[in-house]
């Protein structure tokens, strides 16, 4: 009864949703500016194009036995969904793509979707990601933060050949380009699985992968990148920087917002963040028996919610998504100029070569497994049961 009073009052409040006041200055939305006195009906096109991933209700258990909702703790995994499909349409369909209410969309667009439904078989499902966050520490129900939901898409990554992400997730506020090029251009698997997978999905992957199914070109990149700007409170020399980041247009926005409470920032408007919110309680869709799913629920749209900078909590986590080696040696050159420039208190460092004194990088590679992610959880729970079974009859 609790947990339904919270669903309710948490609903309520998402629904109170601030309109855009007068003004001259640009907004800016992952990479793109608009201006509010001429084309503020475009920006709300662009925002509500966004897929929009919030708390559910009455998807079947996590594990089997836990919850079946995750209001009230997983608003971080949302976000964090959030941040990974900007990637993936962007992949597949672009960033100038638009999604109208009603309107018949590619398949492209409802295979993306259906990665993120609320089913154990769906690769960045609730359940895919709240399992794989046992591995970083915490427990189903468990709040996440920034940096744990890039660790959990990072290996949630390795069961999908469809989108054939590269994850790289910076470490100590620093990225290396020597190893973001060795991950995104080593060569794919050569297993007799790999290459049927390459061959069923090979129009899908274009010129990344051979007739003969090896990745022999840049594998599309999603970098992440964990930040502390701050101890208690964001310190004002980020500030400039961090709003830079959301010109970019290789940008997928931000996660973060206050102690367990969990935004996707996605641009902003003079010394203000513009951010999707994940804190509505839905219920659970799936997908029709064609394929397509229902997808007024996954779209904002109304005015997005904003909040002053000064108010965000110091730890963040930077998306970036370059598709081609050419979009990530433009991001290599804007950060060089646009916030690297400031020599005291940088944000984060890009550095060309691996630091001496880190262990060696090692691209992650999927485990040598013919299942996919959900499957493999499936089984690994399987196989703890039959272990219990055994130490029973051994008794």
């Amino acid at each position: 009864s609790v947990l339904s009073r919270y669903e309710n009052q948490i609903t309520i409040l998402s629904d109170y949703l601030e309109e855009f006041p007068e003004t001259d200055e640009p907004v800016w939305i992952l990479g793109k500016q608009h201006h509010l006195n001429t084309d503020k009906s475009r920006l709300l096109l662009d925002v509500s194009a966004r897929l929009w991933f919030t708390y559910r209700r009455k998807f079947s258990p996590i594990g089997g036995t836990g919850p079946s909702s995750d209001a009230g703790w997983g608003c971080m995994l949302r976000c964090g969904q959030m941040m990974l499909a900007q990637a993936l349409i962007c992949r597949h369909l672009g960033r100038d793509w638009q999604w109208e209410k009603h309107k018949e969309q590619p398949e492209e667009y409802h295979r993306i979707l259906r990665c993120f439904l609320d089913r154990k078989d769906c690769c960045y499902s609730i359940h895919q990601m709240a399992q794989m966050g046992v591995g970083e520490g915490k427990s189903i129900g468990e709040w996440f933060g920034p940096n744990t939901v890039a660790q959990v898409l990072k290996k949630l990554a390795l069961f999908d050949e469809w989108n054939s992400l590269a994850v790289y997730v910076s470490m100590d506020n620093t990225v290396v380009i020597e190893d973001i090029k060795k991950m995104c251009w080593s060569s794919g698997q050569s297993s007799s699985a790999a290459h049927s997978s390459a061959a069923l999905h090979g129009s899908a992957l274009g010129r990344n992968r051979s007739p003969a199914g090896f990745c022999t070109g840049w594998k599309p990149l999603l970098l992440i990148i964990p930040l502390r700007l701050g101890i208690n409170h964001i310190n004002p020399v980020y500030i400039d920087a961090f709003k830079e980041c959301f010109k970019m247009p290789q940008s997928l926005g931000a996660l973060g917002g206050k102690p367990n409470n969990a935004y996707y920032f996605i641009g902003f408007l003079g010394n203000e963040l513009i951010y999707l919110d994940p804190h509505t309680t839905q219920s659970f869709v799936d997908s029709e028996e064609d394929g397509t799913v229902d997808d007024q629920s996954f779209h904002c749209q109304q005015a997005p919610h904003r909040m002053k900078i000064m108010n965000l909590d110091p730890s963040v986590a930077l998306g970036f998504f370059c598709k081609e080696e050419c979009d990530f040696d433009s991001w290599c050159s804007l950060v060089q100029k646009e916030i690297l420039k400031q020599q005291s208190l940088r944000m984060f460092e890009l550095v060309q070569k691996h630091p001496p004194h880190w262990p060696p990088f090692i691209p992650p590679t999927k485990p040598e497994v013919t299942t996919t992610g959900a499957e493999l959880i499936e089984s690994t729970d399987k196989l703890f049961e039959l272990e219990e079974e055994f130490e029973i009859l051994s008794v």
